[in-house]
């Protein structure tokens, strides 16, 4: 059994029995509990401390745990209707509304009940994560001279020098800062680049929560299509000419949702048709590390192709190893990094140092390129499994294009299909998936669902939610 279950299931039995003590009276020992519920010691102390933070116990080093005293009676709730108006007032001086729809972030975030595979995933499964290596990288750190102490607000030299080395091209260190993954460094560039108000260009589709930061910034996101070959240059002329925009955010290498690849032929057509319009790229390269066994050699990111400061670079470690591993990064060239700059330090002060230097321990270390390559064959095979199932089980759904990096497939519903309908009948049916709707800026072309082969346990679970698609297919699509 998994520690983290463990710890939940023997915090659950010790609530149940708290009754049994009187105020203030003392818990069996732990060594009493090690031997009653046939757990680890460790799994012991878990369980005390968090019933020690939901304030049912109090534990005193050296004498055990003893159950707290009553809490006394809560207060009745107060009025806050009043927000509702303070907050409705505000949005009407807004030249566009900052009220967020963050349902499409939440899908990829929140955990399916259990019992449901989980196709919605946003990130690599535990099995996939490198524990042991990310364990050991923190212990080092954590013994490092200074780790606990303040660290520079750009970051460690250490790591701006590794993140600008995998850039190519003439990026410098100097160029560099050290953010607390990839959402903030989005969200940073954003604010920096485009006044409320103002125009964004992105993908259509694009990743939901690039649009729901753009819109909590005030902007006003303007869909610009894409196909397998990336943006189309000649939408991308004709949306900055009618907008005005001058700023084009984009994932240039397995996009999501999509997988696209932008294509050799327009990578110089982006750098020049942006350049023109005196407009910036913000290149969202969140999937380099999740790239296929298949895959063959990469293109450079845009910003090593880039000589006259027209990208602002964002990548990250988090999506190759751990959600709770938030180290990203921010490249960028020209005046435009001190503003990155300083609203990096007003928005964070700095990424604290203690995980910074677990990044160092970790990308520094031989396992990390094993755990590389043990992901890019695991990924490319998760793909065909699941794409094989798909087009054998469930042909109803298109599947257009099949990348060679990233985490998923996306799947357009046959035409007049309720997206909404089979996204619930999935989950009756015990399979969660993502909606495609969030991922538009505009209206959608069609109804469209986003799979994710990433976050389950292996080949076997992804035939049994493919036959869970089936059967929601059966339901909504007849």
């Amino acid at each position: 059994m998994q520690e983290s279950s463990s710890v939940a299931e023997l915090a659950r039995s010790l609530k149940a029995e708290l009754d049994r003590y009187p105020a203030g009276g003392k818990l069996p020992s732990s060594r009493a509990l090690v031997e009653r519920f046939r757990v680890s010691p460790v799994t012991v102390s878990r369980a005390l401390a968090q019933l020690a933070a939901e304030g049912l116990v109090v534990t005193r080093p050296g004498a055990g745990a003893y159950r707290a005293e009553p809490r006394p009676d809560a207060r009745p709730a107060g009025d806050t209707s009043w927000q509702e108006v303070a907050l409705s007032a505000d949005a009407a001086a807004e030249i566009v509304p900052r009220a967020v729809d963050a349902s499409g972030v939440l899908v990829t975030l929140a955990a399916p009940p259990p019992g449901v595979v989980e196709f919605n995933g946003g990130y690599l499964h535990p099995g996939l994560q490198p524990e042991s290596a990310m364990a050991a990288a923190l212990a080092r750190a954590g013994r490092r001279p200074g780790a606990w102490g303040r660290p520079p607000t750009d970051g460690l030299p250490e790591l701006r020098e590794w993140f600008a080395r995998g850039l190519g091209g003439t990026v410098t260190a100097a160029d560099v800062l050290v953010t607390a993954g990839g959402q903030s460094a989005l969200t940073t560039a954003l604010r920096a680049l485009a006044p409320p108000g103002a125009p964004v260009l992105v993908e259509s589709p694009t990743y939901p929560g690039m649009l729901a930061i753009a819109r909590a910034a005030g902007l006003r996101p303007v869909p610009v299509p894409l196909d397998t070959g990336g943006v189309r240059p000649e939408l991308l002329t004709a949306a900055l000419r009618a907008t005005g925009a001058r700023v084009l955010v984009c994932q240039p290498l397995f996009q999501n949702p999509t997988g696209a690849v932008l294509a050799p032929a327009r990578r110089a057509a982006v750098l020049r048709i942006a350049r023109e319009a005196g407009a910036f790229v913000v290149e969202d390269d969140f999937a380099r590390r999740l790239v296929h066994e298949d895959a063959g050699p990469l293109p450079p990111p845009l910003v090593a192709d880039d000589q006259d400061g027209v990208v602002v670079h964002v990548s990250s470690l988090t999506k190759a190893t751990s959600p709770s591993l938030r180290v990203g990064m921010l490249a960028a060239r020209g005046p435009v990094l001190e503003r990155l700059r300083a609203i990096h330090v007003v928005d964070s002060f700095f990424v604290p140092r203690p995980l910074q230097e677990a990044a160092l321990e970790l990308v520094g270390a031989p396992a990390w390129s094993r755990h590389l390559r043990a992901v890019a064959g695991e990924l490319k095979s998760r793909r065909d499994t699941m794409a094989a199932a798909l087009r054998l089980q469930v042909p109803e759904l298109a599947l257009p294009h099949i990348p060679f990096g990233g985490y998923h497939l996306w799947l357009r519903l046959p035409e007049g299909s309720e997206e909404a309908a089979f996204v619930a009948a999935a989950l009756r049916a015990g399979v969660a998936v993502a909606p495609g709707r969030p991922y538009f800026s505009a209206e959608p072309p069609g109804g469209h669902v986003r799979v994710s082969f990433a976050g389950v346990a292996g080949a076997a679970e992804i035939a049994e939610g493919v036959r869970r698609l089936r059967t929601a297919c059966d339901e909504v699509l007849r």
